[in-house]
This record gives structure tokens, sequence and C-alpha cells, in this order.
């Protein structure tokens, strides 16, 4: 029998499984054993998890942890067997959801979460972007001609919620001379909504198809973690065992731009005068830490540590630990907002997105790093989906974006349901005050410092 997808990723799951020694430093070193409720003994812990990916079920704490994991990556460097147990624990919650469902609901699940994901993709990025820029982010259907690019820049999905941040992306990229070609968005689905449902070999098929398209040239460069973890820790190993190849190699953009400082630090001409603070996610190794060097390479910035956990892929990670997510997110703001910075910086669109309505209660912004970087450069794209959120109604935003809506000719329906999803991804609530003197709108629009 030829080898597939799924005969490859259990071959991989099976391989690890026989490695692992059931030590326990991985759960050891675990950040959200704690806020997870997984009081077993580690080996208890991991043992489990092992009969997990053996039968589809094992014993309470194990299934707890797996349900915990927001991808920290912390348990990655605990082992000293080659064992990824990030990937096993994904594998895992995998392994539950085919043993609670049959194939027909694994299917429908990943249908629905699929088309959700495209609706609010689809309709959110239509509202702030024109058709010259929809084309520019590779949403609009353009025959690739000519040779190869240096780079393939893989947007993924959500990203395109908020345009601005891949605009700057490829402003930054403009400016370095590298050559690209834009691909991302729901018809270049990663396969991980498929894959979280149970429904493997559509989430193997629907990564094929965007790896395949990816493979224009040799070299990736991924935005979002989330896809960045599922290609490099679940579908590109799984392929180069079925074709004998890798077809590329992906890196994230910040560990791209960071080896690029020298062409990029001639190019930081102008001072942004501001006291930062990062928002850390720790869970793509190296990518907060070439952050922090970019920043600092920037004219009149001055990072401010908070001395707050890093934890975590991106925010939205921490589905089934919804009160320690507010919990962390309540307090980087209360120790930003004591700090006195000038603004809160986060590096991923998810965090940008839950994070950038609290502009509305403290004195400080909510930034992403490229904002940062563009200001001094001198390029700028407007925060549009940070507007739109401040707004906090519904009917205020879909009026305000009217002429975008009608040019699109976006349902209304799918239209509201995408700007209700908007306002819902806001796990720690505004407190409903703004601690600056200054009107909301003035707030958002105002520029970045620069001389």
């Amino acid at each position: 029998m030829s080898e597939t997808f799924e005969t490859a990723l259990a071959a991989r799951v099976t391989s690890m499984v026989d490695a692992c020694t059931r030590c326990g430093k991985c759960v050891e070193v675990c950040p959200v054993t704690g806020p997870g409720g997984v009081t077993a003994q580690p080996r208890e812990v991991i043992s489990g998890i092992l009969d997990i990916l053996r039968t589809g079920d094992g014993p309470e704490p194990s299934r707890k942890w797996a349900n915990a994991c927001v991808l920290s990556g912390e348990c990655i460097k605990a082992c000293d067997y080659g064992v990824n147990p990030r990937f096993l624990l994904g594998m895992a919650r995998v392994a539950m959801a085919r043993t609670k469902d049959q194939a027909p609901e694994q299917r429908r699940q990943g249908v629905e979460g699929f088309r959700k994901v495209a609706r609010e993709v689809t309709h959110l990025s239509r509202m702030q972007l024109d058709e010259k820029l929809l084309t520019r982010l590779g949403q609009k259907p353009v025959q690739a001609t000519g040779p190869a690019p240096d780079f393939v820049f893989y947007t993924g999905c959500n990203v395109l919620k908020t345009p601005h941040i891949a605009l700057l992306a490829l402003d930054i990229m403009d400016a370095l001379g590298v050559t690209y070609e834009v691909m991302g968005g729901p018809s270049h689905c990663c396969g991980i909504v498929q894959m979280r449902a149970g429904d493997v070999a559509t989430s193997g098929r629907m990564a094929a198809s965007t790896m395949d398209k990816l493979s224009r040239s040799g070299n990736v460069i991924s935005w979002c973690p989330s896809c960045h973890v599922q290609f490099t820790e679940t579908t590109l190993p799984a392929y180069e065992k079925v074709r004998g190849s890798r077809p590329f190699e992906m890196t994230p953009f910040m560990l791209f731009l960071r080896k690029r400082l020298d062409a990029l630090r001639p190019l930081l001409r102008s001072r942004v005068d501001m006291r930062i603070a990062l928002h850390r996610h720790p869970g793509v190794q190296g990518v907060v830490e070439a952050a922090e060097d970019i920043l600092r390479a920037i004219p009149g910035v001055v990072v401010v540590d908070l001395g707050q956990p890093a934890v975590g892929l991106m925010s939205n990670y921490f589905r089934a630990l919804p009160e320690y997510r507010k919990k962390l997110q309540r307090e980087e703001l209360e120790a930003a907002e004591h700090a006195g910075v000038d603004a809160l910086v986060a590096l991923y669109h998810a965090d940008h997105r839950e994070l950038c309505a609290h502009e509305h209660d403290y004195a400080f912004r909510i930034l992403n790093v490229l904002e940062i970087v563009g200001a001094s450069m001198g390029i700028a794209h407007e925060d549009e989906f940070k507007r739109l959120k401040l707004l906090q109604d519904v009917d205020l935003i879909a009026s305000e974006c009217e002429d975008l809506i009608a040019r699109h000719g976006l349902d209304r329906t799918a239209t509201r349901q995408a700007i209700e999803a908007m306002l819902e991804e806001q796990p720690l609530p505004l407190r409903g005050t703004k601690a600056s003197s200054a009107g909301l709108a003035h707030e958002a629009a105002t520029s970045l410092p620069v001389e």
C-alpha cells in the first residue's frame, strides 16, 4: 500500500511514542499545568498522553493537559530524546476528537469551522480594502508570470482581518529589495481547522494543495505562527515522508527580518521617541528575541520589560483557559499603565485584535511591531480594524464601511455576523472609561511620533 498523509502522520506519532521515556520533564516545564488544573505527577501525565495516542482515551489529568496546551514550546526544549511533546499533545487532541465523533461529524465540524474563518476573513478584509490592495495581498486571481520570486510570503488567513500589518510587511520587503509573491487567505488554508475537528484526511488534502502552491519558491516566509507550526511540525514532515523530499523551507517573518538587520538599519532613518513594552508569546522559537533586536535598532525607541509572563503561541490559543487569559491580559495592561509606556506592542495579528480596543481605557496605544518599524522607515498604513473596533457598535461599523460593502457586493447578513465576531473577540471586557482626555477618533488617527 502506498504511503498517504494519514499513514505518514500516524507513523511519525508512533515513532515519537516509542522514543518517549516518560521522564515527565515536558510536563514539569509546562507553564499551564497549574491554570489547566493538572495536578497528577508528571510521569503519570505523560504516560496518559501516550495512552490517548494509542487508544483515543486516557486519564483525566492527561486529557486536561492536552486541552490546556497553548503551544508555548517549553516542552520541546526540555526533551533530551528528540521528541516533540507539543506535536504529540496536538495529535492527542486529534485522537480525542476522533474518539468523540464519527467521521461525518468530524467533517461537518471541519466544514463549519472553515466557513466561519472564510466568512470573517473575507468580509472584514473587504470592509477595509479596495480591489488594488486586495490584489496586492493575493486575494484576487493574478496569473503568475516570469521567474520564480526569491520568496513566497505566506500570510495565512486571519492576518487579513488586520490588513495594515500584512501591507507593512510587504512595504518592508520592497524596501529591502527582495522579490516575493503573496499567498494566503481561505484559498490557501493550512488545514488546521479540519485537523482540530479530527478530519485528518481533509486537513491533509487542503494542506497539500496549499503546499503545492507555496512551492513556487523554495523559501517561504510565514506570518501566522499557527500556520507556521501546523506546516513545520505536522504537514511538511508527513509529506516529506510521502513524497521523499521537502518542497520548501519556512521562515517566520521576524527571523527573516532579523537576519537582514544590517540591511534594514540604514532604512531606519527617522527617530521614533517612544517607550514601548512588547506583548510576548514565545511559541515560535527566536521570534520574540528577533522583534526586540529590531525594535532596539530603531532610533529613539526604548523597550521596557514589564516583568510579565510570556506564555503560548498567540492569545487566541487560550480557548480552554479563559480566566487565565483574562488574568494575563489584565495584569499586563495594568503593568503597562504603571510603567507609563507610550505603547503596548503586539507581534501577532490575533493579539492585536484582542488588545486594540483597550485603547478605550488606557493612555497608551496598542500597536503592532511593524507599525513602529514602518514609522522609522517613513511608511504607514491606517489601522482600520482598530478604528472600527473602537466604535463598539455593529450598526455604526457597518455604516462606516457602507461604500466598500456595496462595492464588493458583500452579503449584509454575513457582514453583520463578521462584525459581531469582531466585537465578541474581547476576552477581557473594556473598563468603559478612557484614561486619555483625547477623543477616540482622534486617538485612533494620530500618527506615531516621528522626526
